[in-house]
């Protein structure tokens, strides 16, 4: 391969590193606004948890003894009404509704977001084919077309270039991915948050919180190595 041929290869290489960097920065976003939104999750947790709060049972022995041993009209009253405090009733009304509009703002900044990282995607798919098709008409031969290890390219660019870059096809698939990966978490998230309400039981709300801190669907190991693909300058 010339020298002009793999100059055009190795530019195209920087880009899809950019690329890559740009990507992962997004993911980083993401991974940020996901904190904020458990915040949310387990603040509207709580409130539904308080407000579902049962009654004292008065058939409880220690209770009951409790009751009568301070036994004031201000106690007679608070228990008549059910053990509930009208002002805790409404502060956790008002951070429930605090909670539902977090959580609906998170749903629109994480699904903008999820474009960015799609547009990302259409970018490095450009770069990859331009790759592809470069590669295949100074070698005289298409291959697979995906894969350029071990071939006589990578051994001189690895000479040549002071700064060893990722190849195009390595992005690509990393960015592919983690962009499966954060789309099925999104989508778990849109899900618990649209199946909250009043009547979410405290098993429901707890795996929800769970499963949200969890984030079963992304693969830290996978993350990591995204980010060691990005050369440190």
């Amino acid at each position: 391969m010339d020298n002009k041929g793999k100059k055009v290869l190795w530019e195209l290489e920087d880009k899809a590193s950019s690329i890559l960097s740009e990507f992962m920065l997004r993911v980083t976003k993401f991974e940020e606004l996901v904190s904020v939104g458990s915040k949310f999750l387990v603040g509207f947790h709580e409130a539904v948890e308080l407000l579902h709060r049962p009654a004292v049972h008065k058939t409880s022995e220690v209770a009951d003894g409790i009751i009568k041993a301070n036994e004031t009209q201000r106690v007679k009253a608070y228990v008549q009404a059910g053990c509930v405090n009208g002002h805790d009733g409404v502060q956790n009304i008002s951070k429930l509704r605090d909670c539902q509009r977090g959580l609906q703002d998170y749903l629109a900044e994480a699904k903008g977001l999820l474009n960015e990282l799609n547009c990302f995607i259409d970018d490095i798919v450009i770069v990859l084919r331009t790759s592809n098709e470069i590669a295949s008409d100074v070698s005289g031969h298409f291959g697979d077309g995906l894969v350029l290890q071990g071939t006589s390219l990578e051994k001189e660019a690895m000479e040549l270039r002071s700064i060893q870059k990722p190849e195009v096809s390595d992005c690509a698939s990393i960015m592919g991915t983690i962009c499966s990966m954060v789309k099925q978490d999104y989508t778990m998230q849109e899900k618990i948050i649209c199946s909250l309400s009043l009547k979410s039981s405290s098993a429901e709300l707890q795996s929800y919180c769970l499963m949200w801190s969890l984030r079963p669907f992304i693969n830290d190991d996978i993350m990591h190595h995204a980010w060691k693909l990005i050369p440190q300058l």
